[in-house]
This record gives C-alpha cells, sequence and structure tokens, in this order.
C-alpha cells in the first residue's frame, strides 16, 4: 500500500539531513507504527507521504501510485491527520467535513451517514453546528478524525492521532483503525505511546536521526537486538540512545 525508497530530505542545502536513505513498505491490511524521537523525522517523512512537503530524492508509492509524478491521484487514496489540527476557526465543524468530502468527491448521501456515525462515536454530534473556534483541542482533533474517516481512504496517515483524545474515543479510533485494516485497507501513524505500538502495531519502524534504524514485528525486532524477552520501550532506547 505506501512504499518508500531511498527517500532524502534537507532544509537546506548544507544542512543535516532530516530523512536519510529512508526506505520501508507498509502492506496492504497492516497497522504500520512509526516510532521515533523527537527531531528524528517521523513528522517530515509523514508530511513527505502526505504530499504536504516536497522530497529531495527517492520514490513514494501510494497503491503504486507515483506522489510525485501523479500528485492529485495520490492524495485520493489518502487522508492525513496531522499531530496538531490548524483548522479555519470561522466554519462550523459540519462545513469543515463537507469542505474534505467535496474535495474527495463523497455523494452527499454517503458523507452524511458517515459524519453522523463517526461524531457519534466520538461523542460530538451536539457540536457539529457549532464554530470550529469554539472547539477544544480534543473536539478539533476529533473533528479532523471524522473529515478523514468519511472520505474512506485505502491509507490512513496519522501523526499522534492519541493526543488530546478522551480514553473512550482513543480506544474507538484503534477500533476504527483495525477495522480498515480487515477490510484490506492500511494505516500508517506515529506515536510516543510504546505501549499502544507494542500491543496495536503490525509491524513498527524505528527512525533516528533522521535514519531508519529497524522494522518488523515485536518478535522480528527482539530478534534484531537479541533479546527475545524486551519491550518496545526497551527496544527503543536501546536503539536511540545516542539521539541528540
Amino acid at each position: 500500500m505506501l512504499i518508500i525508497e531511498d527517500l532524502n530530505k534537507s532544509y537546506s542545502p548544507k544542512g543535516a539531513k532530516a530523512v536519510d536513505s529512508l526506505s520501508l513498505e507498509v502492506k496492504r491490511g497492516e497497522i504500520y507504527g512509526f516510532l521515533g524521537p523527537n527531531g528524528a523525522g517521523k513528522s517530515t517523512t509523514i508530511k513527505i507521504v502526505a504530499g504536504i512537503l516536497k522530497r529531495d530524492s527517492g520514490l513514494v508509492l501510494i497503491d503504486n501510485i507515483d506522489s510525485e509524478r501523479f500528485p492529485i491521484e495520490a492524495k485520493k487514496a489518502i487522508a492525513y491527520v496531522p499531530d496538531t489540527p490548524d483548522l479555519p476557526k470561522k466554519l462550523k465543524g459540519i462545513e469543515y467535513v463537507n469542505f474534505i468530502a467535496d474535495m474527495h468527491d463523497i455523494s452527499k448521501e454517503a458523507r452524511k451517514a458517515k459524519t453522523m456515525q463517526y461524531a457519534e462515536l466520538f461523542g460530538i454530534e451536539h457540536a457539529l453546528s457549532d464554530k470550529i473556534g469554539s472547539y477544544s483541542h480534543g473536539m478539533a482533533q476529533k473533528i479532523v478524525l471524522i473529515a478523514a474517516l468519511v472520505t474512506n481512504p485505502r491509507l490512513l496517515i496519522l501523526d499522534e492521532p492519541m493526543v488530546g483524545l478522551d480514553p473512550r474515543s482513543s480506544f474507538s479510533l484503534k477500533e476504527l483503525m483495525r477495522g480498515m485494516c480487515d477490510e484490506g485497507k492500511s494505516v500508517f501513524f506515529s506515536t510516543h505511546v510504546l505501549d499502544v505500538a507494542e500491543k496495536f502495531c503490525d509491524r513498527i519502524g524505528i527512525i533516528n536521526n533522521a535514519k531508519l534504524v529497524a522494522s518488523g514485528t515485536m518478535e522480528e525486532l527482539r530478534e534484531q537486538e537479541q533479546s527475545p524477552s524486551s519491550t518496545l520501550e526497551q527496544i527503543f532506547l536501546e536503539l536511540t540512545e545516542n539521539h541528540e
């Protein structure tokens, strides 16, 4: 579903690389957790995949679509939820969802049913007609998630999706992510909550100092570290101990 090959990105010609020769694959029907310390290159990688940042070199294929050669087609296959929603505060929540649905050509009948389904699931059906400027951070996160899910993406890209969500909404989101993958779709998400990643992800990638230093199932990560009883937290700390 997502293939990244030899991805490179620098923010200045002479500066250190933000992403350095990174390659990974997110398979169809898979939840892939993308972990790393602050500043390691997670968000840069995610924004390149989402089409927000331009890569210096390398290849990004989304459902076999080259995201640089065919950016519109690639973006139609994905939905992206950032770690900090930056939304138009004068729009109502429902207006924002409809705006995103319009861009993805979602029919009015389909979007209405899905919007109410997800709004009730996240407990904000009462606030859909309120302006986004009145929302708390958690409510803003929920409206972005609803808009993303309404588009029925083949690849859901999430950057720290649990931040700001209450425990019930976090549980509901995890259930939705697993349900999507059971339908053959995929999820690529970053998180600092290692316990969630260990229990929930099919495979995990760890980035450190702009390089991917490990990727695989928990069993494969333990084999790589030659530590059959290690937790993900122990493996993560071992692999990122020299992060600056």
